[in-house]
């Protein structure tokens, strides 16, 4: 990926205490596999399948899920988006908010990986990237 990102946060540290209390007994599977429809639903048409497996069932390989929200994306903030189209957007806009969560599809495990920024950073570029999606 090509998009310089800012604001980056690494979520590792909160996903290794939630395994650890999980592995411990303090958490149940229950707990920490409750993946909702609509975030299975992203990872299946929108993720990225990894090499990484799940760290819960072990069987499935996780997938990450790219989520965009930023007030210039109107109606169009907060859904998935394929990893591809963050330079895109990136040169359009100012400041869009990504997170990315990763997704066992097998047994609903998720987890907030990181969030960063992206985008142009100035208002200029912002007002020519908006007349060029006007015209798309």
């Amino acid at each position: 990926m090509d998009v310089v990102s800012r604001s980056v946060i690494d979520y590792a540290l909160a996903r290794r205490a939630t395994l650890a209390g999980l592995f411990a007994g303090r958490v149940s599977a229950v707990e920490v596999c409750d993946a909702h429809p609509y975030l299975l639903r992203a990872a299946k048409y929108h993720g990225q399948v990894t090499d990484r497996p799940c760290p819960v069932c072990r069987r499935e390989r996780l997938t990450d899920v790219t989520y965009v929200y930023g007030d210039e994306l109107r109606e169009a903030s907060g859904r998935a988006r394929a990893v591809r189209d963050l330079a895109a957007l990136s040169d359009r806009h100012t400041e869009l908010n990504v997170y990315v969560v990763e997704v066992c599809r097998g047994c609903s495990w998720n987890h907030l990986m990181t969030s960063f920024v992206v985008g142009t950073g100035d208002s200029a570029g912002a007002s020519a990237g908006r007349r060029r999606a006007g015209r798309e």
